[in-house]
């Protein structure tokens, strides 16, 4: 029998903070929402294996170019705990939606798709998503009351 070998190409294209200020100033804002996507798809992935990445933020997501595609690759995990807790999901979710609307105004269609890769595939998605919801509100009260 043959074996078939396929050529993958990979190459880093940087961090994603530095890619949305790169691709929002050219309009490309449809290659940002398909990363976006990938970005959330990609957190999933960590939580179904209860693993809590602890410092979700822009800096933090790789951005890889893989034939043509882009892909979001997780990095530093000096912060990551086990945690099958929806409490420590949802926290991980808030800590990266306050990050990145801070790094990246105007940018809350950004953030939805990353929910909505998040939720394709996340195990128990309805529930940090409930959560998350809950410690908005706990935020907003923090912030209000100084």
């Amino acid at each position: 029998a043959k074996c078939q070998k396929a050529v993958v190409s990979t190459q880093s294209t940087g961090i994603l903070k530095d890619f949305i200020e790169k691709h929002v100033e050219s309009g490309q804002r449809t290659l940002l929402l398909d990363l976006c996507y990938n970005v959330g798809y990609t957190i999933a992935l960590l939580h179904n294996g209860d693993v809590i990445h602890g410092d979700l933020t822009s800096s933090n997501v790789l951005v890889m170019k893989r034939n043509e595609k882009h892909e979001a690759v997780l990095i530093d995990f000096g912060l990551t705990t086990n945690s099958s807790l929806v409490e420590d999901k949802g926290v991980d979710l808030y800590v990266l939606e306050k990050a990145f609307l801070s790094t990246h105004p105007n940018s809350q269609d950004l953030f939805d798709k990353i929910l909505a890769g998040y939720c394709s595939i996340a195990k128990c998605q309805k529930a940090v998503v409930s959560k998350l919801c809950e410690i908005r509100l706990r935020g907003r009260k923090r912030s209000m009351v100084g």
